[in-house]
């Protein structure tokens, strides 16, 4: 019985895990679309600060990461958030959006 359990426990972790990992792959891909976006909308403006709000579902296919950046701009402290709307079946990406 208890093999059973470590056998079980063992299979579950190593699928989470692999879920886990894919999740984060798709964040540095995002994540550096997101950056992309800021360096053409804000250039020669140095990024303070970036980080990973988190994912939305929008459909069954259909999801959004969101980005937090902290831009200098003329002396000034500016939070922008951009916004990558995108299949999880392709990756491919439908909309960007960007919010001050």
């Amino acid at each position: 019985m208890k093999k059973t359990i470590v056998i079980f426990s063992t299979v579950f972790l190593l699928l989470f895990s692999s879920q886990v990992n894919a999740e984060q792959g798709d964040y540095k891909k995002f994540g550096r679309i997101a950056t992309a976006v800021i360096k053409e909308d804000y250039p020669g403006q140095p990024v303070k600060d970036y980080q990973y709000q988190g994912r939305k579902k929008m459909s069954e296919n259909k999801v959004s990461d969101a980005f937090e950046f902290t831009v200098q701009e003329n002396d000034a402290e500016k939070k922008v958030v951009v916004i990558v709307v995108h299949h999880l079946d392709n990756e491919k990406v439908l909309n960007i959006s960007v919010k001050e």
